[in-house]
C-alpha cells in the first residue's frame, strides 16, 4: 500500500494514493461500490511506469475520506461524486486530466466529462455512459436485470440499511463474487479492501444513494445544479474508450444501448470473460485502455 495523503475541499478531507513522478502526465483512477483503491494497485504502476501521475482517491464514504462537517448531509447521489472529483483536481491545482473508472467511479468520471470536458483530457468508463437517468427511475428493466438489483430494492427500507451496518463484510464479498462470478479473488484480496468498508459514514452514503437514484429521498440542495444539467442527459465530447464487461453480474452488456452519448473520438472494446471490477479482474487490460488513449491524445 502506498501512504495515504489527503487533500481538502469545502465538503471533505480527500484521501488517496499516488504513484509516479510529480509532474507527469495525470491520471485519476476512480473505484466504485463496494471497492476501494485496492482495485488499482496492478494498473497503477504501469501507467507509472509510462511516466504518468497517477492519483486514486477515496470516494466520499470510503476508506480514510472524511466529511469535514457533522452536519453535512451524507449524500452519496450522482452529482455528489461528480462534484468532489472536480473539487479534488481543484485542490491538486490540476487543469485537466485522463479519468478512469468503474461502477460509482465510472459515474464520476462520466459526470465530469460531460459537464467539465476542459478538465477532462481523456476517459475510460468501464460500463459506457454511466449518468443515471433519474426521470426514468421508474421504468422497470427486464425481469433478468431486476433480480440483479436486489441489493438496491434492500437497501430502501430499514431492514437493508441494518442489514448493511451488521453485515457489511459478508454483503459486500456476496456483491463482489456474484457480480464478477468469472473472478476467482482470494479471502486475502476481499481483506485487503474490506477496512475501507468500515467508514463511519459508508452506510449512510450508501443507502442515500440507492434510495436517491430512484426518487424515494431528496439530494443534497448544494448540488441541485448539478443534477438539473444531468437530468439533460448531457453527451460526453472527450476522447473515450469503453470497456464493456462480458461476465458482469449486474449490469450485463450494454455499452451499445448509449453510443449516442458519446459523440467525440470513441472506442469500444468487450472484454468478454471479465466481470464487474475489471481493473482488479483484468489489470493488464485497463491500464492498456488508458495507455492506448494517451498516445493518441
Amino acid at each position: 500500500m502506498n501512504e495515504i495523503k489527503t487533500v481538502t475541499t469545502d465538503v471533505l478531507e480527500i484521501a488517496y494514493e499516488e504513484w509516479g513522478p510529480a509532474d507527469g502526465a495525470p491520471v485519476v483512477l476512480l473505484h466504485g461500490f463496494p471497492y476501494d483503491v485496492r482495485a488499482f494497485d496492478e494498473v497503477a504502476p504501469r501507467l507509472a511506469r509510462a511516466n504518468h501521475r497517477v492519483i486514486a482517491p477515496y470516494l466520499r464514504g470510503f476508506g480514510p475520506t472524511r466529511f469535514l462537517d457533522e452536519s453535512t448531509p451524507r449524500s452519496g447521489q450522482q452529482a455528489a461524486l461528480g462534484a468532489d472529483l472536480v473539487a479534488l483536481l481543484d485542490a491538486l491545482d490540476i487543469d485537466s486530466a485522463v479519468l478512469a473508472g468503474f461502477d460509482w467511479g465510472g459515474r464520476a468520471a462520466c459526470i465530469v466529462a460531460a459537464l467539465w470536458p476542459e478538465r477532462v483530457t481523456g476517459l475510460v468508463s468501464a460500463g459506457g455512459y454511466n449518468v443515471q437517468n433519474l426521470a426514468a427511475a421508474g421504468e422497470p428493466a427486464p425481469p433478468e436485470w431486476e433480480a440483479t438489483y436486489w441489493y438496491q430494492y434492500y437497501f430502501h427500507g430499514e431492514r437493508g440499511r441494518l442489514g448493511l451496518e451488521r453485515n457489511r463484510d459478508e454483503l459486500c464479498e456476496l456483491l463482489w463474487r456474484t457480480w464478477s462470478p468469472t473472478w476467482n479473488f482470494s479471502p486475502e484480496v476481499f481483506a485487503a479492501s474490506s477496512p475501507s468498508l468500515h467508514n463511519p459514514d459508508f452506510v449512510d452514503v450508501v443507502v442515500h444513494s440507492y434510495r436517491h437514484r430512484f426518487g424515494l429521498v431528496e439530494g443534497d440542495p448544494r448540488y441541485d445544479e448539478i443534477e438539473a444539467a444531468l437530468a439533460e442527459s448531457p453527451p460526453i465530447l472527450v476522447p473515450t474508450i469503453v470497456l464493456e464487461s462480458g461476465a458482469d453480474g449486474v449490469l450485463g452488456a450494454s455499452a451499445d444501448d448509449d453510443r449516442s452519448q458519446f459523440v467525440g473520438p470513441y472506442g469500444q472494446e468487450l472484454l468478454a470473460n471479465v466481470g464487474h471490477n475489471v481493473p482488479q479482474q483484468e489489470p493488464r487490460e485497463f491500464a492498456r485502455a488508458i495507455l492506448d488513449l494517451t498516445a493518441g491524445a
